[in-house]
């Protein structure tokens, strides 16, 4: 399944509002993708990681369809390893990314946090630009 589909995100949102105070809450948003071999087998199947640009380069490569999960809201792909095996790659893009943000701050929360900040991904970028105002705070304060 997706990194962080947004119907599991806020189930867990939905918990984490009882409990905690929502203006202590960043809600965390992955900065990566996985690649899954198929079949999925439990405790043997491993995942590599992937960053959200490395995805849509080898979906490319690869000549596989970017398709988008609604429910999930979050784009995957398959594909033919080159030892035969089918792979399902699942990722972020600009739109999962606004998904997120917009869900974070739906809740209350004061903002959000990456997983991984350095991995390049200027779609994100570009989706936090359009959302929001952005200032650059003194470095003295």
């Amino acid at each position: 399944m997706a990194v962080a589909p947004i119907n599991k995100v806020r189930e867990v949102l939905d918990y984490a509002v009882t409990e905690i105070s929502p203006d202590k809450i960043f809600m965390g948003i992955p900065n990566y993708g996985y690649d899954w071999p198929l079949p999925f087998i439990r405790d043997i199947t491993r995942a590599t990681s992937l960053g959200n640009v490395e995805a849509v380069n080898l979906a490319r490569e690869k000549g596989a369809e970017i398709q988008f999960d609604e429910v999930a809201q979050a784009p995957y792909f398959y594909y033919y390893g080159d030892d035969g095996a089918e792979h399902v790659v699942w990722f972020e893009d600009a739109r999962s990314i606004e998904t997120k943000l917009k869900t974070a701050f739906e809740y209350g929360f004061p903002g959000v946090s990456y997983w991984n900040i350095m991995r390049f991904f200027p779609q994100n970028w570009l989706v936090v630009t359009q959302l929001f105002d952005i200032y650059k705070v003194p470095n003295n304060m």
